[in-house]
């Protein structure tokens, strides 16, 4: 069952478009990613989905609510987390979550009792009565995430909530997360360009160039879609890419090459296989290689497949025009 719906959502802001088209659908209880670069659309969809944007054209419900018809029944049902902190820095923690229940129409006893429970649940209770500004990092975040969740919705947002946390804060916060929605039922929605993060978490996802979705699917049917695993060549000529690129297409089990500037990839049923041979013809071609390597599949794989180009100059792209 779908509890959110989008079909056609386009945005512009003045000459920039920032949707083109964007559809999905997101089943109840699960962790739904949208993958891409910053500026790819997500946090554009993420706005629009949780009523703090109208879009130029297309539709979208979620949990059973129009977003443009019934904006407020839609705000009801979900929890948003944002980029940047939303917590009162000069509150305590858990004065922090008791306003905010207060504020989604929770009523005082039951508010109180939330807020003790959502402090047990990140392991914040220790410092519950402490001022906020003097958390760590990662306590913060946590504290964001909790007050998304202290009224209960069926759906949380989450914007990027991992970016510039340490590996062990974010895998803390996501133990917790996970927890959640295994317990509750919660669906999460969860936007972020960490490649590693959505292969990890996500159910299903969506992945986002350009203000346009390009694939979507399990991070496994999409690896899996690829035929293999790589045989990665970094080559030390750009000029011997395309024939070389055309050398490894000849040989038996390689199904796709893409190619990065120096760098070739071919997925292969049988890279261990495919890799001394291809060493072989390279050599005696007289194509000179700087290093090569073995790797499972990864949605950086299916990004460079489906998106034309490598995930991190897609990110370089979208900084220098930025």
């Amino acid at each position: 069952m779908s509890v959110i719906s989008a079909s056609g959502l386009t945005k512009s802001y003045g000459r920039v478009t920032a949707l083109k088209g964007v559809g999905f659908s997101v089943a109840a209880g699960s962790v739904f990613a949208l993958l891409g670069p910053n500026g790819a659309g997500k946090s554009t969809t993420v706005k629009i989905l949780s009523t703090l944007s109208r879009p130029d054209g297309g539709t979208a419900s979620v949990a059973g609510f129009d977003v443009l018809r019934q904006p407020a029944a839609v705000r009801a049902a979900i929890g948003y987390v944002s980029q940047r902190p939303g917590f009162d820095p000069m509150a305590t923690g858990r004065e922090n979550l008791v306003l905010t229940a207060r504020m989604r129409g929770v009523k005082s006893r039951a508010a109180h009792a939330r807020a003790a429970n959502l402090l047990d649940a990140f392991d914040l209770t220790s410092s519950a009565d402490r001022l906020a500004r003097t958390w760590s990092g990662g306590m913060q975040r946590k504290l964001d995430v909790a007050m998304g969740l202290v009224h209960e919705p069926s759906v949380l947002y989450l914007d990027e909530p991992t970016t510039g946390l340490d590996p062990e804060a974010r895998t803390q916060l996501w133990g917790t997360v996970l927890g959640l929605v295994r317990s509750s039922g919660l669906t999460v929605v969860l936007t972020t360009h960490y490649l590693e993060e959505a292969d990890q978490m996500a159910d299903q996802l969506v992945i986002v160039d350009r203000g346009r979705v390009v694939v979507s699917g399990s991070p496994a049917s999409l690896k899996a879609e690829l035929g293999g695993d790589t045989v990665q060549v970094d080559l030390r000529s750009v000029d011997d890419g395309a024939r070389a690129g055309k050398l490894l297409e000849s040989l038996p089990g390689v199904v796709h090459v893409r190619r990065d500037g120096l760098r070739l990839r071919a997925q292969a049923e049988d890279a261990a296989g495919v890799l001394p041979r291809a060493l072989s013809e390279l050599d005696r071609e007289g194509i000179p290689v700087d290093a090569v390597g073995l790797s499972r599949a990864s949605l950086d794989d299916v990004y460079l497949r489906y998106a034309g180009r490598a995930y991190q100059a897609s990110a370089s792209e979208t900084a220098v025009a930025a």
